[in-house]
């Protein structure tokens, strides 16, 4: 009787977390679609149109298209030079028994300490000193030092837990320590990788102070962009939701694609296992 209890009132509770999930998404998804008196009258009604006008609205109002077009661009080349980066020197950190590998890793953990806050003004005078203020390469280049260091740590604990006789057997086959990274390390390690890049993807795509202050004129970010739909008189929550809507949806996209990958890798890790 006592586990019926337990497993009804798990089961409850799932649905419950479901529902604090779901709901919110919902009212999101059907705002896009309604006017600010069809927010506030029906707030959970389904909408009585679907019209896209509120999307164009957050076109025109912020350019959002082209927003989320340089997002796309520096979030995916920062992610690219972020794993270029991090899985050499994770490889070297964790496989290579080379003396200061240790001290290495504690300096990638001290950094965790520096609040961002702290380092805005050097990067803003170190984005004007190298030329690169108001460009998206200077963003492209500094998100990676902002990921490398959990980067670093989350995946040389990934390549600690590969056995070293996999590793043992490929060097005694004759490869070398680049061919191991890639051909080896790089494939068991997928799972720590496809977290890895959901994680730079949230930080990177949802960043918005030194994108605020690095870029200017014409080229922002989506989340720059997207504060630009408020207006001084009047709030419009459609217009709102509808630019939020989509700058939601590449995460969700990226995140579901991601997923795919991991699940997939881990079923291949046990079925080789």
């Amino acid at each position: 009787m006592s586990s019926i209890i337990s497993s009804n009132v798990v089961r409850a509770l799932v649905v419950l977390y479901v529902l604090i999930i779901l709901v919110p998404i919902y009212y999101l998804v059907i705002s896009a679609f309604k006017s600010n008196d069809a927010i506030f009258t029906q707030p959970l009604s389904l909408p009585t149109s679907l019209s896209l006008q509120n999307f164009a609205a957050a076109q025109d109002d912020a350019g959002l298209f082209q927003a989320m077009g340089v997002s796309i661009y520096i979030t995916v080349c920062a992610e690219l030079l972020t794993l270029l980066l991090a899985l050499p020197a994770a490889y070297g950190i964790a496989r290579i028994p080379l003396k200061g590998t240790v001290l290495i890793e504690r300096l990638f953990g001290i950094s965790f300490l520096i609040p961002g806050f702290a380092v805005l003004v050097p990067t803003f005078l170190l984005s004007i000193q190298l030329g690169l203020f108001h460009s998206t390469l200077f963003l492209i280049l500094f998100y990676p030092v902002t990921a490398l260091p959990l980067t670093v740590i989350m995946m040389a604990q990934f390549m600690r837990s590969i056995p070293y006789e996999i590793e043992e057997a490929a060097i005694v086959d004759g490869a070398n320590r680049l061919v191991i990274l890639v051909r080896l390390m790089i494939p068991l390690c997928m799972p720590g990788i496809a977290t890895m890049l959901i994680l730079n993807f949230l930080n990177f795509w949802n960043e918005y102070i030194f994108a605020l202050v690095i870029l200017g004129g014409d080229t922002q970010t989506v989340q720059v962009a997207l504060p630009l739909l408020k207006t001084l008189n009047i709030v419009d929550y459609g217009l709102l939701t509808a630019g939020t809507l989509l700058t939601v949806i590449p995460v969700y996209l990226v995140y579901i694609v991601i997923q795919r990958k991991m699940q997939e890798a881990l079923v291949a890790g046990y079925a080789k296992g």
